[in-house]
């Protein structure tokens, strides 16, 4: 899995691939949305490679869009706790 990741051979696997890329960037984050946002989500739900297209949305630092199944929120909220993981191990080795 980690090798496909760095290949980008997930990609081929991915359960959007044949979806409607706009599916998977909803405009706005209410009403209508919401609804687009679900949809995506339903669709990463189904696939067998979320995790490394999370890794590599993380990793782009992706701030727009659905991406292994998170959007714009829940990225933000995986980076803030990564990053407080990240200074408690530095005050925990110090």
């Amino acid at each position: 899995m980690y090798r496909d990741f760095l290949t980008g051979d997930w990609q081929t696997r991915s359960a959007c691939r044949g979806e409607d890329p706009e599916l998977f960037f909803p405009v706005g984050d209410s009403g209508p949305a919401l609804f687009q946002t679900a949809d995506a989500k339903a669709v990463c739900s189904l696939c067998s490679v979320t995790e490394a297209c999370l890794r590599w949305a993380m990793d782009a630092g992706e701030v727009h869009g659905i991406w292994g199944g998170t959007d714009e929120g829940d990225r933000r909220l995986l980076r803030r706790g990564a990053a407080r993981a990240a200074a408690a191990s530095r005050t925990a080795d110090a």
